[in-house]
């Protein structure tokens, strides 16, 4: 039986509708990536699955005493709270489990009943028990301390006192410790770095249940989803796979759908010419065929396009002197930490460089000292000449918050020049998927992806041979994070980028300086994944506690990375590993297929012998994609040399 099955739901906020008669069931043992664009409506899907909202209309079907658990976008308040209280209180409703145990226990033993009602005291008692031991038993605070230790949180540290990347830590360990069936993730690599990532990617492989998350981390989507649902134009979509199969597979869908279209609308056409040349030649029709034209008519009316792509214009200025920047010896120290060490950096026109380190290592202050907003403590800094700079700060977003979005972007002009041509400021803003309704909205009611479209808009509107940008990324959807990276390439000045999106990073720049925890800023070419495969370390930051130790002592062996070295695989391995990308896609299929099959409405009207070998055969398939993927990456891994466990 399914987790959750979501029977023809729509949902609409004001006059927007987000989803629009539409089905999907989630099974279990899963991890469901949800795509769409911002405002798609991903994370309204996820508080239905989490019961904190009900669609406007539709069924939706639960499996008896699901548990399920949501990781919220947002940051938890930094309270002075115990980290240990902070996590306990995930287990809310197990506590509320056991006190009605308790009472009812109470009632039992101290009350005269009827035969009648201590027999359905008792069901009720025996069916409290059955949730408890299913939600993790009766001792909380052992239960509490099992997952604190496995996630290698500072149990005894203020909530307010840890950065942002531990309280997202403690944050999944609140949402793990009640072992839900099924876990919800809304962007959960949002502002964490590359290190919090990977420790992330391996929790929630590691995790036994069901997870959908919703992210715009490539990388991470990548290795973990092994379904998505995609949410476009109103209606749930279901792609078996993994995300490059699932860009594949649209692909093809989109070229069908248009020819489709292109075909229907000429057959229109057609049906049009008819029937104008039927009124002049005779006084009788086709009744038949006027009908069908007419529900052709409503038919072509009622289709939704697909939304336009975006189209981001960067302006660019006259080129630099032939030496962007130079940095001679450059020290600096912040809150009695050194950051660089006599370093030294040649920055030419052209260059597309990458800072990669974790948080608070120093990443952006190097850019601040490199524009000349932070003065260094020792050492000089020596700009080119003919620089023309457009900064993206990922925290100063430079914006009006009481002004609409495009008096933010023109600055108060209608017309804008872009590359030399003027462009109406509405127009302008349609390329960054804004409508003009919305181009009028004042900032304050944005999103925070809509917000970093707008920094973008605005700072791109800016003549420049030198782009630093810190953070990009940040809460924007693949669509336009793939459409920012195409024009980041052909950009022909010179690229300075601190970002933790890896796959970003590898498309984009040519070279990266990394923050190495023994080698202080180090330059190498390439991006993220050359410099991965040479079994370096990050330098550790403000997310790695190196001095706190958890209240009950580690396995390490299951819990921290380890390197080993790039290998030549024996004959038999090699074999295995070229034929593993076969059997993946034909297990993905066939699972597929068996998912078609039980979506279809009048599945589970079915007699229960004929559906059970049907579900059997899924989950049989399920485990068997899951090994042959692990499979696969592992033997991957030993050939690379970038095996984690």
């Amino acid at each position: 039986m399914s987790l959750i099955r979501l029977d023809n739901i729509s949902i609409e906020f004001g006059d927007v509708p987000l989803l629009v008669d539409t089905s999907i069931a989630i099974e279990a043992d899963e991890r469901i990536c949800l795509l769409g664009r911002n405002g798609a409506g991903k994370t309204t899907l996820l508080n239905i699955l989490n019961g904190s909202l009900e669609p406007d209309s539709g069924l939706v079907h639960r499996k008896q005493n699901l548990r399920v658990s949501k990781l919220e976008q947002a940051l938890p308040h930094p309270v002075d709270t115990p980290v240990f209280e902070v996590v306990r209180s995930g287990l809310a409703e197990q506590s509320a489990l056991i006190e009605r145990f308790h009472q009812l226990s109470r009632k039992i033993d101290s009350e005269t009943v009827s035969a009648a009602e201590h027999s359905a005291d008792l069901d009720q008692l025996a069916k409290l028990q059955a949730a408890i031991d299913a939600g993790g038993g009766w001792n909380l605070d052992n239960q509490v301390e099992k997952y604190i230790t496995q996630l290698e949180l500072p149990a005894s540290r203020s909530l307010a006192s840890l950065s942002g990347g531990w309280r997202r830590r403690v944050a999944l360990c609140k949402a793990l410790v009640g072992e839900p069936d099924l876990l919800l993730l809304d962007e959960p690599t949002n502002h964490l770095d590359i290190s919090t990532i990977e420790w992330l990617e391996h929790v929630v492989r590691g995790y036994r249940g069901s997870v959908v998350f919703i992210t715009h981390d490539r990388d991470f989507l990548q290795k973990l989803a092994t379904r998505i649902i995609e949410i476009d134009r109103g209606k749930m979509i279901d792609w078996p796979g993994n995300y490059r199969k699932f860009l594949r597979l649209k692909e093809q869908s989109n070229r069908e759908e248009d020819q489709q279209n292109a075909l229907f609308d000429k057959k229109l056409a057609q049906e049009e010419a008819w029937i104008r040349e039927g009124i002049k030649a005779r006084r009788t029709r086709n009744e038949g065929r006027v009908r069908a034209l007419e529900k052709m008519r409503e038919e072509r009316g009622q289709r939704i396009k697909r939304q336009g792509k975006a189209s981001i214009q960067i302006a660019t200025a006259e080129a630099s002197g032939r030496k962007v920047c130079e940095l001679r010896n450059i020290t600096h120290a912040y809150d009695g930490e050194t950051l660089f060490n006599k370093l030294k950096l040649k920055i030419m026109r052209g260059d597309r460089i990458g800072l990669i380190g974790n948080n608070g290592v120093g990443k952006s202050t190097l850019l601040k000292i490199i524009l000349g907003q932070v003065e260094p403590d020792e050492g000089t800094v020596k700009l080119g000449t003919n620089l023309q700079i457009a900064y993206f700060d990922q925290v100063k977003r430079d914006l009006d918050e009481e002004k609409t979005i495009a008096e933010n972007v023109g600055r108060g002009r209608e017309y804008i020049n872009v590359n030399g041509h003027q462009r109406h400021v509405i127009g302008y803003l349609k390329n960054f998927l804004f409508s003009p309704k919305r181009a009028m909205t004042p900032v304050k009611a944005l999103s925070g992806g809509e917000k970093n479209r707008v920094s973008l808009a605005r700072m791109f509107t800016l003549s420049s041979n030198l782009l630093v940008l810190d953070e990009p990324t940040n809460d924007l959807d693949i669509e336009m994070l793939e459409v920012l990276e195409q024009r980041l390439v052909e950009y022909e000045g010179t690229l300075l980028i601190v970002s933790h999106d890896r796959e970003f990073l590898d498309n984009v720049v040519t070279s990266i300086l990394v923050f190495e925890q023994e080698s202080g800023v180090q330059e190498y070419v390439g991006g993220f994944s050359d410099w991965s495969r040479r079994g370096r370390k990050l330098k550790l930051g403000e997310e790695q506690l190196e001095n706190t130790k958890p209240s009950v002592a580690l396995d390490t062996s299951q819990t921290l990375p380890m390197q080993r070295k790039p290998k030549k695989l024996s004959y038999k391995l090699q074999h295995e590993l070229d034929n593993l990308p076969d059997a993946i896609e034909a297990l993905e299929n066939t699972l597929s297929q068996l998912q078609q099959k039980i979506s279809e409405p009048e599945f589970y009207d079915r007699d229960f012998s004929i559906t059970r070998p049907v579900l059997d055969e899924l989950e049989r398939t399920r485990k068997q994609l899951d090994v042959a993927i692990e499979r696969w990456e592992k033997l991957e891994d030993m050939q690379t040399g970038s095996s984690k466990l």
